[in-house]
């Protein structure tokens, strides 16, 4: 079946309000449906605390609960929920947004919502958006280049092994470390003992009312509470970081 519905995928950026491309805001204020991705442990969606206040009435916004789980069937279970919740709304004529921190095809729920609604609406309409990355946010707030010249750069999740992490450092000129959680302090302890500490700097909860930036890391304390919604830029060797004074620093949001 066709939908006439059209659907929009919006990446919002990582925290702070308004980071969001002018055109996929022009498209979004269009949306008769918008719905916003919400962990369970929290009592609103972070995404949709990204938008301009007030400015899209209340009743569009439909906030749909995840789950933070690794098990891939209840994953999948909970996609095809949302998809039949998409799916819904898009064939009975109305546009739909969804909306994803940071770039919705990096490491987001977009994908697999995505993919989900193409297996139920096989001709699909629908429109990505690509959105600021935490990455690039942390990286123009601390002054540190991604890329210089030829070198090379890693995206990744933070793994779970130290040593896997030695070995994609060791590898790389920069890494870009993302889903820290927990793993925090191993983090820090490992990036201080290869001596680099001083090259690297993190952000967490960057644009965000409690955003905490650090540069560089060598002095920073390892509370693991501090690893989510985090960001590590990790640099192999020294002068990629322009005008870095070290410490802490905070931005406020609107």
């Amino acid at each position: 079946m066709n939908s006439s519905g059209m659907f929009f995928g919006i990446g919002v950026g990582p925290g702070e309000r308004g980071l969001i491309p002018l055109v996929a805001w022009q498209a979004l204020q269009k949306c008769h449906v918008i719905f916003a991705p919400r962990a369970r442990n929290r009592e609103r969606s972070v995404a949709r605390d990204c938008l301009p206040a007030n400015e899209i009435p209340e009743e569009r916004f439909r906030e749909i609960e995840f789950s933070m789980d690794s098990d891939r069937t209840r994953l999948a279970k909970q996609y095809a929920e949302v998809a039949d919740m998409l799916a819904l709304e898009l064939q009975a004529g109305r546009d739909v947004a969804y909306l994803t921190l940071g770039d919705p095809f990096t490491f987001s729920t977009y994908i697999y919502a995505l993919a989900a609604l193409k297996e139920r609406l096989p001709n699909l309409r629908h429109r990505t958006f690509p959105g600021v990355t935490s990455y690039s946010a942390v990286a123009a707030a601390t002054g540190f280049a991604l890329g210089e010249g030829k070198e090379s750069v890693l995206v990744l999740p933070c793994p779970d092994s130290a040593e896997d992490l030695r070995s994609m450092i060791a590898n790389h000129d920069v890494v870009i470390l993302l889903k820290i959680g927990h793993r925090l302090p191993a983090v820090l302890r490992l990036v201080r003992e290869m001596e680099i500490a001083e090259h690297c700097v993190f952000g967490h909860h960057v644009g965000m009312a409690d955003e905490k930036l650090c540069m560089p890391v060598g002095e920073m304390e390892t509370e693991p509470a501090n690893g989510y919604l985090s960001t590590m830029l990790i640099r192999k060797g020294g002068g990629g970081i322009r005008s870095l004074q070290g410490g802490t620093a905070s931005v406020p949001s609107d």
